[in-house]
């Protein structure tokens, strides 16, 4: 328990490290104050935005004063001039690029979720009628984002629970006490369920590492964007192609010679089709079966927050024809049950990815009987 104890208080201290509570008084024009998001467009943009990546969280904002409350997080760009770090809340929750943070002879500013360096002798960024910047570019952008901040959150809740469980097997106890229990049961479900019937009763442990912190990364991930606080981690498809090209790269470096003999000269067939059926195979391992890993994890759930989100919409979009109580409780409802059909989604994406990775990884391991 002391253990657990020094623990939660790291992750206190941790959090409270990268990121602070505040308020953004400047956000936005004066003439934006007391513009309520009502109208189909505006809510869309309002979807959209909260799919997206973000340097900060943005909780409320009080449309009668203009103040925006949220957590700031810490933004590390690299610039012309240097590494440059501050906090997000310096672009006072700013995103049309109006702000402009000076830090040495840098001058920064925010545009669509991306940080910008203005051009030498530029005091204001100017946009084109697509609304990009003209005098100004990208700069390397290695902020904790909400994302990074997700999977940060994630991977420490993983050290702290998987921690728990080992100790009770250190000190010889049979039967995990504590949160050991309920991971333990996870554990024995990803072995007996996934793992070996995919991969095999020979093999199966040298993946059970990869296998586990997958599925309870992407479980964690996904739970996490149930909360208030607007984490879509497995939303954003940068994020899933990573993980789908890890478990490329660890079969197609775990395969065997039998798997690498079947996919390059695949035996039972005529010579002539044989180099034409070693590409349509190396494209299915390099390109299809990753690319199906990572689209069908962001998809679902990107369409999950999407449709959770329009649902609570309709107390907006609804009151004309419902009125206020109507669309309130319809949009309660709806909104209540997609929720929770969300959390078995969580875990059902969790469950897929991590059985087709065990399944490809069994695939390339497989050894052929030979008579």
């Amino acid at each position: 328990m002391a253990v657990a104890t020094k623990t939660i208080k790291f992750i206190a201290v941790l959090v409270l490290a990268l990121s602070s509570f505040s308020v953004f008084a400047e956000g936005g024009d004066q003439d934006e104050k007391g513009n309520l998001i009502d109208s189909p467009e505006e809510i869309k943009e309002y979807i959209a935005h909260h799919l997206k990546d973000s340097h900060d969280f943005h909780l409320y904002t009080d449309n009668a004063s203009g103040k925006h409350w949220g957590f700031s997080l810490p933004v590390i760009v690299w610039t012309k001039d240097g590494l440059k770090t501050f906090m997000s809340s310096a672009f006072h929750h700013d995103d049309q690029g109006k702000v402009v943070v000076e830090k040495g002879n840098a001058r920064l500013v925010k545009l669509h979720s991306k940080i910008y360096e203005l051009e030498a002798g530029a005091a204001t960024v100017n946009l084109d009628e697509s609304h990009h910047a003209t005098n100004a570019h990208k700069v390397l952008d290695f902020s904790i984002t909400k994302s990074v901040f997700g999977m940060l959150l994630a991977g420490l809740l993983m050290l702290l629970g998987f921690g728990v469980l080992a100790r009770s097997y250190k000190n010889g106890k049979s039967i995990p006490t504590g949160f050991g229990r309920v991971l333990e049961p996870l554990v024995i479900y990803v072995r007996d369920d996934i793992a070996k019937p995919n991969i095999g009763e020979k093999k199966y442990r040298k993946f059970m590492g990869f296998l586990l912190t997958v599925f309870f990364f992407i479980w964690i991930l996904n739970l996490l964007g149930l909360t208030p606080l607007g984490f879509n981690v497995t939303g954003q498809i940068a994020v899933t192609a990573c993980l789908a090209i890890f478990t490329m790269v660890i079969y197609m470096f775990s395969g065997s010679k039998d798997f690498w003999a079947h996919t390059l000269w695949m035996p039972g067939v005529p010579v002539i089709l044989r180099p034409v059926l070693a590409v349509i195979e190396l494209v299915g391992f390099v390109l299809i079966k990753p690319f199906s890993l990572l689209v069908r994890l962001f998809a679902n759930m990107t369409a999950g927050h999407f449709v959770v989100m329009s649902l609570i919409a309709l107390m907006i979009t609804m009151k004309k024809s419902f009125g206020v109580v109507g669309s309130t409780g319809m949009s309660l409802v709806l909104a209540l049950f997609i929720t929770v059909i969300e959390l078995l989604v969580a875990f059902l994406q969790a469950f897929i990815f991590t059985m087709l990775s065990s399944l490809f990884i069994g695939m390339a391991v497989e050894e052929h009987d030979h008579h």
